[in-house]
């Protein structure tokens, strides 16, 4: 594939020709693209000269408050199954539904797939294991482990009865890999910002990108936000809920400790855990309990976070011998665990739990944080909004009393409920039907031939 011509090849190319610079969105019609990895050297080219963005409906004052006009919407995309967020319940969903043999469309805010487990620095995998310690979230999640497992630096203390701990950018590769073996069709770098309804029809949902606002228009939704975004604005009902807000990150050089030295003084606190690359720790953070969907609350965490961090690893720096350790990075993403949860069909309780119930319409099935009790059931209603149609919730926002949210949140519990919404999305557009009348079977028998356990 041919470089693009570098800035002296192009002043000669004006030069010889008298041709403007604004070629439009390619040097010519057709132009390759821009090859990938290194180039020969710093380039650039005028788009389109005198541009003036298109659709353009100004919010006015009025009256002294702020109203936002009409205007029509491009359509980005036409897809049967929408995947909002590209976290660990998202991604699962979309190869899912893709794998169940719909056309798949996953889009996301970031610039990565992973959400928390890989943005926010959220290493350790647990909440897969029971009593015993017999692993039950299986299916596309485990697939996902699997592959990990021969990738070299990706993961560490994977084997039976454990929770293992992974490396993001290692997730970061595999989820890419997985999603393009699967035919899914990506946005990055679109954020959700409205839910498109039809009567009471969830058919899609709006984003703002460096695009502008668009829409892409699906046959089912499923909200994989974390914070149940698209079936908030849909006008689902919800219990919003705080919880601690933190912030994660991870110390370098541990391996360069003067042993000798560090011998003399006590041993430093929030050290973290060891993680595949060697001398460098993730360091978890509880945070303060507070509202997630507060936009101030946000603020100020990220501020007071970062603040205290730098200041404990230079307090580290300050202990006999960890004069080398150094702070390696913060993760980019807040470490918010709750916020909205979805009042759907059924719910998930601590009650079930206990009593070891198992559902008929069980789609999902969780474990315990260390294997200290048994399995949990996720039944198919808790996926679905109580009146909302067109649309599923995947991940910590599906309908969970209080005292499950800790585990419903985890990354394998995301990896099985995704799988389930994302197959439960697939058979409803095939079948023609909201998801509220699938045939639970019908997404039972798809879920085990994905290998899927149901208990």
């Amino acid at each position: 594939m041919a470089d693009f011509v570098n800035r002296r090849d192009w002043m000669r190319i004006i030069g010889a020709s008298g041709v403007a610079a604004g070629l439009g969105p390619g040097l010519t019609e057709g132009a390759e693209q821009a090859p990938v990895g290194e180039s020969g050297g710093f380039q650039s080219r005028i788009l389109n000269a005198n541009e003036i963005q298109d659709a353009r409906t100004c919010p006015t004052l009025v009256g002294g408050k702020v109203i936002q006009p009409q205007r029509e919407l491009s359509v980005l995309r036409q897809t049967d199954v929408l995947v909002v967020g590209g976290g660990p319940a998202g991604v699962t969903a979309a190869i899912a539904a893709r794998r169940t043999g719909a056309d798949v469309t996953l889009v996301e805010r970031y610039g990565h797939f992973g959400g928390l487990w890989t943005g926010g620095l959220v290493l350790l995998v647990l909440g897969h294991i029971v009593e015993g310690g017999r692993q039950v979230c299986q299916g596309i999640g485990e697939e996902m482990m699997k592959r990990l497992d021969k990738m070299e630096g990706a993961i560490v203390n994977r084997r039976p009865g454990t929770n293992p701990t992974v490396d993001a950018e290692a997730v970061k590769y595999l989820m890419i890999e997985m999603i393009e073996e699967a035919g899914v069709k990506v946005f990055l770098h679109c954020w959700g910002v409205d839910a498109i309804v039809d009567g009471n029809r969830v058919i899609g949902a709006v984003f703002e990108s460096k695009s502008g606002r668009q829409a892409i228009l699906a046959k089912t939704v499923v909200d994989a936000t974390g914070d149940g975004d698209v079936f908030a604005a849909a006008g689902a009902q919800y219990e919003r809920r705080s919880h601690n807000i933190g912030l994660v990150s991870r110390i370098g050089n541990l391996d360069r400790v003067d042993t000798a030295k560090a011998a003399q003084s006590p041993k430093p606190k929030r050290l973290g855990a060891v993680t595949p690359v060697p001398g460098v720790n993730w360091v978890n953070m509880t945070g303060p309990e507070d509202d997630g969907l507060n936009v101030e609350v946000l603020t100020r965490m990220e501020l007071d976070h970062r603040k205290f961090i730098w200041k404990n690893t230079q307090k580290l720096r300050g202990t006999p011998g960890y004069e080398k350790t150094y702070l390696m990075e913060t993760a980019p993403q807040l470490g918010v665990r709750i916020t909205r949860v979805l009042t759907g069909l059924k719910t998930v309780l601590l009650s079930d739990l206990k009593a070891g119930n198992r559902m008929s319409d069980v789609v999902a099935v969780g474990g315990s944080t260390n294997g200290t009790h048994g399995e949990w059931h996720v039944p198919y209603g808790a996926l679905v909004p109580v009146k909302l149609d067109g649309l599923l919730a995947a991940g910590r926002c599906i309908s969970a009393e209080m005292r499950m949210a800790d585990l419903v949140r985890l990354i394998p519990n995301c990896f099985v409920t995704g799988h389930a919404a994302g197959v439960a999305a697939a058979v409803a557009v095939k079948d023609g039907c909201p998801p509220r009348a699938v045939e639970v079977p019908k997404v039972q028998k798809i879920l085990r031939d994905q290998g899927a356990y149901l208990g």
